[in-house]
């Protein structure tokens, strides 16, 4: 039997008196493409620092692919194959397109202090293969042509896939996508359904998806957890999701 990509047990996290999150599972089987929605506040982001290690839980565990990850630095986390793009971008924004995917890499490199200044042979292959693999990741986002421009100059679309090629960069398991639709048009919506199944097509990801489009949502996502004040109250297929009665009145709204 397989194990799980992504196991996460009764994971919970209070900021004072507020409990942001409370007893919190799921479980992502390798492969999936998963949605996690609900409300504003309703802590879909907590959840995500806490997979990644941004905040410790204070109870409950993680455990990514057999491996306890419960608290580990984030960078850590990343090199045991668990990325996120997030809400707010973060891209290095004087930094080149090219640049920003490369820094990415790093996570996986066996680089020397040493080496790095002398300009070891071995040292010059990696950063040589590093380039070549970065460009690859720009061809797939359609941003090979972009590759000198500052990330910080590129329209906002391009800027939210830059985000997911830098975190593909890193060589995850499972990716986390905090909100990729935020401040894309129309248009550029559509391209991103696809794109989402593309990258877990071809990069043979497991994907945890946090999006307050519905359309974007109930297209993409096999199955669907819905969070509201920092607890589970529906879990099932986007039909399952749309007919609950909870989840009409907690998030998608009552009609009148």
């Amino acid at each position: 039997m397989s194990l799980a990509a992504l196991e996460v047990t009764s994971v919970s996290k209070s900021f004072g008196g507020l409990k942001a999150v409370q007893d919190f599972s799921l479980t992502l089987n390798k492969g999936d493409l998963k949605g996690l929605i609900g409300p504003n506040g309703a802590g879909k982001t907590t959840v995500f620092n806490l997979l990644t290690g941004v905040y410790k839980p204070d109870q409950g565990a993680v455990v990514l692919e057999g491996r306890n990850v419960t608290g580990m630095r984030p960078c850590d986390i990343a090199a045991a194959g668990m990325s996120r793009t997030f809400q707010n971008i973060r891209l290095f924004g004087k930094l080149s397109v090219l640049d920003n995917v490369k820094l990415a890499f790093h996570v996986r490199t066996s680089q020397s202090l040493a080496g790095s200044v002398l300009c070891s042979p071995y040292c010059v292959g990696e950063e040589r293969a590093m380039t070549e693999r970065a460009r690859e990741l720009l061809a797939v986002f359609d941003l090979a042509t972009r590759e000198n421009e500052d990330a910080g100059s590129l329209p906002y679309g391009d800027q939210r896939k830059l985000e997911i090629a830098r975190a593909l960069a890193t060589g995850p398991k499972v990716l986390l996508l905090d909100e990729p639709a935020a401040g894309m048009n129309t248009s550029e919506k559509v391209a991103l359904r696809e794109l989402i199944r593309r990258v877990r097509r071809e990069f043979e990801v497991t994907v945890l998806l946090i999006e307050h489009d519905m359309g974007l949502v109930m297209d993409v996502c096999e199955r669907i957890t819905v969070l509201d004040y920092g607890k589970i109250i529906a879990e099932g297929t986007p039909q399952e999701i749309q007919a609950n009665p909870k989840v009409i009145e907690a998030y998608l709204g009552v009609g009148g």
